[in-house]
């Protein structure tokens, strides 16, 4: 149940943070080029279980993509689906997803040189959804989806914030926006920093990251969180 904030620009560049949840038994490695043979000079947060990426960026390609959970409309045996942990790797290789997949839900932001866009699997259909620009939010429901409490909640705080372009300290004043969200408990369902094992899943916010993509390259910076759900810096 991941939480990204992305600002897209008029002129195409974008910026980004994204809020990882997972279950803080499943061991990550931090951001770091770990498939030299498979995906050369792509960077990424790779999970070690099954060897993929949750976020991935491609300097090569001035391509960035973040995977987040959704959930399923149909009923996928586990032992049939298939991860997911490739989905972000070669969407920044220039190969997003398509046709049938064996795969439980998902939403993969896909940011890139011509565009930024949401493709979507709830098990049944794959939707491509635009990111126009502004300001907007998703997790585990559609973009900016008001159903989403946290994004009902915040969205309205971000965009107040103003275009990220006219603020060369963006990254400053999203990121203490963040710090004041985790004034919410981690079990609020209002909370970005969080935890939900109250609501049946093991995940808890474990770092967060912040991007930029624009024709003058992809720079990402991600942050270990100090204990799962907790923000305490």
């Amino acid at each position: 149940m991941c939480t990204v904030v992305i600002d897209v620009a008029d002129a195409g560049p974008a910026r980004l943070l994204a809020v990882r949840d997972e279950d803080p038994q499943r061991d990550w490695d931090a951001l770091g080029e770990w498939w030299p043979e498979a995906y050369p000079g792509v960077s990424g947060i790779r999970d070690r279980r099954a060897g993929g990426a949750w976020m991935a960026m491609n300097p090569a390609s001035g391509r960035l993509a973040v995977l987040l959970n959704r959930a399923d409309v149909t009923d996928l045996p586990e032992e049939r689906a298939q991860s997911r942990g490739s989905l972000a790797l070669e969407s920044v290789m220039g190969r997003s997803p398509s046709g049938v997949l064996p795969m439980h839900g998902f939403n993969l932001l896909e940011v890139g040189p011509e565009e930024t866009r949401v493709i979507s699997w709830d098990g049944a259909e794959l939707r491509t959804s635009a990111v126009p620009p502004g300001t907007h939010m998703i997790a585990h429901d559609d973009l900016d989806d008001e159903v989403t409490p946290r994004i009902r909640t915040w969205l309205p705080r971000f965009r107040a914030l103003g275009p990220t372009a006219a603020s060369a300290d963006w990254a400053e004043e999203w990121t203490a926006l963040l710090a004041e969200s985790a004034a919410l408990a981690p079990e609020d369902d209002r909370a970005i920093i969080r935890d939900n094992r109250p609501h049946g899943y093991p995940t808890q916010s474990l770092l967060y990251a912040v991007a930029s993509v624009s024709p003058d390259g992809v720079v990402v910076r991600d942050h270990a969180l100090p204990s799962p759900a907790h923000w305490d810096h």
